[in-house]
């Protein structure tokens, strides 16, 4: 069942040409779809279910999964029949796009039985990303970070999380103190920056359990890593617990495997390298307990977390704070509905078990908490509304 928190502000669904949403499945899906089968040699029957797939997300209707699909209850319990012979694009946005990737997975066979069950298939770009002179820099710039004091670090790295694919950029800067990085390195606009509120939920010292809700695999796993290990080495936490995806979901969306890939990005640094030494340090985290990693079904729900059930409600509940990384969660966290921009942050968020923080990068339409003269200098500036899926600003936003 969708809740519906308030009417007022509309669920965005994709039926409007020229709008986001609507570009996601005309343009990216095809286009996702033509990576894939370049990356694959998939079988007939594959290239064809993803060919009707493709088809009848643009032009057809929502159709039901199989009675014996595995996770068949839970897309049951998230509303399945309500969406069947609906069109996908008069669909809730979230909604329709995660289902899509829901059978994706069935359309390559991702769930099997079958020689394909259990092959990622974004595994390729996912590490890809860990591959290039981009990721080496940004694992080289640790190096310089590790002689800055504890804040500055502190404040790099967490913008390194903030800005994911933009970590280099990150590490080198601080948080407004003189000596933030090279007098060039332009500074990304932050629209809201709540850092010290964050900070001051995570006192040194005190026993503190971060739950860390990542995003993306590759170059944006490893800042919010490398952040996990600043909180554990630094007292600002005794223990963190990273949720990721229970399977390969929205492309990029990291899994388990995708944190052991970014953990052996790391510690295949030099030896003696900040890089190699914080990867070190995760990998003994993890096998102690101390880096727990979830992987909870309702992550790859199409329901935002208002609707989340009850085990995953306490586990939640514990955690001093909760981060939640990157533009789905967003969605996911806020509702995806198109929200006037000065909508309170802490009021969306009121339900929500306990402390809670966003580190967003914006690439949707979605965005609450921001002050009426920046929204209205926003939307001046870019009265298409690009500024709010661009990715080039960004939110670090928390309700304590």
């Amino acid at each position: 069942m969708l809740s519906d928190p308030a009417p007022d502000a509309p669920v965005i669904v994709s039926d409007e040409p020229g709008s986001f949403p609507h570009g996601v499945f005309v343009d990216r899906h095809p286009a996702l779809v033509r990576r894939v089968l370049d990356a694959f040699p998939y079988a007939p029957e594959q290239r064809r279910a993803l060919t009707a797939l493709l088809r009848d997300s643009t032009d057809g209707v929502i159709g039901p999964l199989p009675a014996d699909a595995p996770g068949r209850a839970h897309w049951d319990a998230w509303g399945l029949a309500e969406q069947v012979g609906r069109s996908w694009l008069a669909a809730p946005f979230l909604w329709a796009e995660s289902y899509f990737y829901r059978r994706f997975l069935d359309a390559v066979g991702y769930f099997g039985p079958g020689p394909w069950q259990g092959v990622d298939p974004f595994r390729p770009f996912k590490l890809a990303d860990l591959h290039t002179a981009e990721a080496d820099a940004e694992r080289a710039a640790l190096d310089d970070l590790a002689d800055r004091p504890l804040d500055a670090q502190a404040a790099a790295l967490l913008h390194g999380s903030l800005w994911g694919n933009r970590a280099d950029l990150g590490f080198r800067m601080g948080a407004g103190d003189a000596d933030g990085g090279a007098a060039d390195a332009p500074r990304p606009p932050v629209l809201v920056d709540e850092s010290d509120a964050l900070w001051r939920l995570l006192p040194e010292g005190a026993p503190n359990t971060v739950y860390l809700v990542a995003d993306n695999a590759g170059r944006e796993l490893v800042p919010d890593l490398l952040l996990a290990d600043h909180l554990l080495s630094h007292g600002r936490a005794v223990r963190v617990v990273l949720h990721v995806k229970p399977y390969p979901y929205y492309v990029s969306d990291a899994t388990t495997a995708d944190v052991v890939d970014a953990l052996r990005h790391l510690t295949g640094a030099d030896a003696g390298s900040a890089a190699h030494a914080a990867g070190t340090r995760l990998w003994s985290a993890m096998a102690d307990g101390v880096l727990a990693v979830r992987a909870h079904p309702f992550s790859c729900a199409p329901l935002p977390y208002a609707d989340m059930p009850d085990d995953l409600r306490a586990d939640f509940a514990t955690a001093t704070v909760t981060l939640l990384k990157g533009d789905l969660n967003y969605r996911r966290l806020v509702g995806d509905r198109l929200w006037p921009a000065t909508e309170p942050f802490a009021e969306r968020t009121a339900y929500f078990p306990g402390p809670v923080a966003a580190l967003r990068t914006l690439k949707s339409q979605v965005v609450v908490g921001l002050d009426a003269p920046t929204g209205r200098a926003l939307d001046a500036s870019a009265p298409d509304g690009s500024w709010r899926t661009a990715g080039t600003h960004a939110v670090i936003q928390v309700r304590p």
